[in-house]
């Protein structure tokens, strides 16, 4: 009998796979240890149906066998690292202007829902303040002490014109790989606790097809508001109050009636006779056309954005 001893380290095996010599090949947890029948080829000869491979519990592998020459290698410091799913309850919230360092992760985040320049989306992100508008990261650190966390989610939270204790709730978007798991809820929980502890009562947003995870989080239909971009004490309110409103409609232009226009050139002879009156349109007995814009329900708005996409204005109070 032969013996060959795999140490735990690093190691390297290279078979050629023969179909007519068959062994089987186990390892043991501890120090791994492979014994040879002489009578067999002296070479190692892999069956296809290689049975059963156990290796040390620190250092777990993957290892395919094709049926041609294979190499193993056996390396316990060259591991994937596998990053664990955020626990809930070590979530926090937290703006970004208090974390700049974490502004590119950030940007990445929100660029992977709706590419954008990123310089531009930093340059957004930047804006942040305690002023308003200001950006919130859904957080989730990292096994690793010292590591940055993770940014699980983010949202945008702006004033809005006209009402004090409003506040307009824009972008929000949780990491592709993590949806599905609750973080959604827990970030819009996150912020709408974040807005009542500086004394505002109602959120606002909008939605294309979210409808039923906002009303599941008690959100409700609603008319829209106007968001300001930026605040600043230099600009009165009436000014930013006149560029929201809509321009007023201008008065109809008067039509002058042809009869009494009066035709430039002699007096002399008789006058012109007026034009015969018009005809009379036809009327028919279908119902008029109702008054206003239609009504908003969960299957059809009235409310466009600016790519004419159907889009929801919904609200809450906290």
């Amino acid at each position: 009998m032969q013996e060959l001893t795999l140490s735990p380290g690093p190691a390297k095996l290279t078979s050629i796979l023969d179909p007519v010599h068959r062994m089987e090949l186990i390892l043991s947890t501890s120090p791994a240890k492979l014994t040879l029948d002489p009578a067999r080829q002296p070479e190692l000869s892999l069956s296809p149906r290689l049975a059963e491979l156990t290796l040390d519990s620190s250092c777990h592998p993957e290892m395919t066998l094709t049926p041609g020459p294979a190499e193993l290698t056996l390396d316990p410091e060259h591991q994937a690292e596998e990053t664990p799913a955020p626990n809930p309850a070590e979530l926090t919230l937290e703006p970004v202007h208090c974390r700049p360092e974490l502004l590119s992760a950030c940007a990445d985040l929100i660029n992977d829902q709706w590419p954008r320049s990123r310089a531009s989306r930093l340059h957004s992100l930047g804006q942040s303040s305690d002023a308003f508008p200001l950006c919130l990261m859904l957080l989730s650190p990292r096994p690793t002490p010292g590591a940055a966390p993770i940014v699980v989610g983010h949202a945008r939270l702006s004033r809005v014109l006209d009402q004090p204790h409003s506040l307009l709730v824009e972008t929000v978007v949780v990491a592709r790989t993590l949806r599905g798991r609750g973080f959604g809820r827990r970030l819009m929980e996150g912020l709408e606790a974040f807005a009542r502890a500086r004394g505002f009562h109602r959120l606002h947003l909008t939605t294309h097809d979210q409808l039923h995870f906002y009303s599941h989080l008690g959100y409700h239909l609603g008319e829209p508001v106007q968001g300001l971009v930026f605040t600043s004490r230099r600009l009165p309110t009436t000014l930013l109050r006149a560029f929201s409103k809509t321009p007023c409609p201008q008065p109809p232009c008067k039509v002058s009636n042809l009869a009494t226009q009066v035709v430039p050139g002699s007096s002399k002879g008789p006058p012109l006779p007026s034009p015969p009156p018009l005809r009379q349109p036809l009327t028919t007995s279908s119902p008029p056309p109702p008054q206003g814009p239609l009504p908003q329900s969960l299957i059809e708005t009235k409310y466009r954005d600016l790519k004419g996409c159907p889009i929801f204005w919904m609200e809450k109070d906290i």
